[in-house]
């Protein structure tokens, strides 16, 4: 089943996280995953969250794929870059839906 990772972020060290934008994708890829948006923060409409400036909407083709990347050990070294050069990081996965009406049932 496909899930999507939500990346939220600051900017830490730019130099470290410019070293991990130029090789993950291509590691994403391999993993199966795919970026599907990139954003940067304009502002806050509502909620309680503390903004970060930088949003990456990957989907995976499926938590096994996530964890794959997430998990090699050929790639501690990359996600160190990312470590690095981020702060405040918030990295959420939900679950594919073709509509809502899984999630309107439980109420």
């Amino acid at each position: 089943m496909t899930v999507y990772a939500l990346n939220l972020f600051d900017i830490a060290d730019p130099d470290e996280y410019l070293a991990y934008s130029r090789r993950s994708p291509k590691e994403v890829a391999q993993h199966g995953g795919r970026v599907v948006a990139l954003g940067q923060f304009r502002e806050s409409v509502t909620g309680d969250i503390e903004p970060r400036t930088v949003l990456i909407l990957v989907e995976w083709d499926s938590k096994d794929a996530f964890d794959s990347y997430r998990n090699d050990p050929d790639l501690a070294d990359l996600h160190a870059h990312r470590e690095n050069g981020s702060s405040s990081y918030i990295w959420h996965l939900f679950d594919s839906l073709a509509d809502l009406r899984p999630l309107l049932k439980l109420v």
